[in-house]
């Protein structure tokens, strides 16, 4: 063999042990190695990938939820609320929702408005808001109680969403992605946040899931290599 060939043999065994990690800390730690290599212009997120052993077609094998990042995500919320009340229209907007309402907010969506990330209603106003379901549900924004979307108590679900709480739920192929923070967290922050995002998922195994429930599980930055993590470790 060359001397160029095993140069570019070590570079491959280098570049496949950095991929692979025994451990979420160890996968973390070579992320930010990894993304430290490259100059951005911009602060890279930090997502997780679960490849489950669920049957995705089945309804009742659907894995899905929300869960309060400990230390945010990092990513700056624009939340809107769908409320008739005039008093809840107001506190949503002092706790920090770009903007509340019922009707104006229905039309002004059906119009093409879509700037927000996140939708909270009272569960009153849920029969109006089906309107527009064809355009947030797609998108992932339909208001939900089982993620705490729909609820009475404004405030809460409001604070929560500006803090970095995320949903979560399985694709067509049974995998879960997710966002758990910013490239430039350290890294037991984004430890943390990944543990909780991993015991969320795992505390919503449907019961008619049988086998290994994690099959394959990877990190990766936005414009990063994914970093495969040993699911034993989990």
């Amino acid at each position: 063999m060359t001397k160029t060939k095993k140069q570019k043999t070590k570079k491959v065994v280098q570049l496949v042990e950095k991929l692979h990690a025994a451990s979420l800390e160890d996968g973390i730690k070579k992320l930010q190695e990894l993304s430290a290599t490259k100059k951005r212009k911009f602060v890279e997120s930090v997502d997780l990938a679960l490849n489950l052993g669920i049957d995705a077609k089945q309804s009742d094998q659907t894995v899905k939820g929300s869960v309060l990042l400990p230390h945010g995500s990092g990513k700056k919320v624009k939340v809107i609320v769908f409320t008739s009340n005039e008093d809840q229209k107001k506190l949503a907007l002092e706790t920090g929702a770009s903007e509340a309402g019922l009707e104006d907010l229905i039309a002004k969506i059906e119009a093409g408005f879509l700037d927000f990330d996140c939708c909270v209603a009272t569960p009153d106003v849920m029969q109006k808001i089906s309107k527009v379901a064809k355009k947030l549900g797609p998108r992932g924004l339909m208001p939900s109680p089982k993620n705490g979307t729909v609820t009475a108590d404004i405030k809460k679900a409001v604070s929560d969403a500006l803090k970095g709480k995320i949903d979560f739920k399985n694709d067509k192929a049974g995998t879960i992605h997710c966002m758990v923070g910013k490239i430039s967290f350290d890294s037991a922050s984004l430890l943390e946040n990944a543990k909780a995002v991993i015991k969320a998922i795992k505390d919503s195994k449907p019961e008619s899931s049988k086998g290994k429930f994690i099959k394959e599980f990877y990190l990766n930055s936005t414009m990063g290599p994914s970093v495969k993590v040993a699911i034993d470790s989990l």
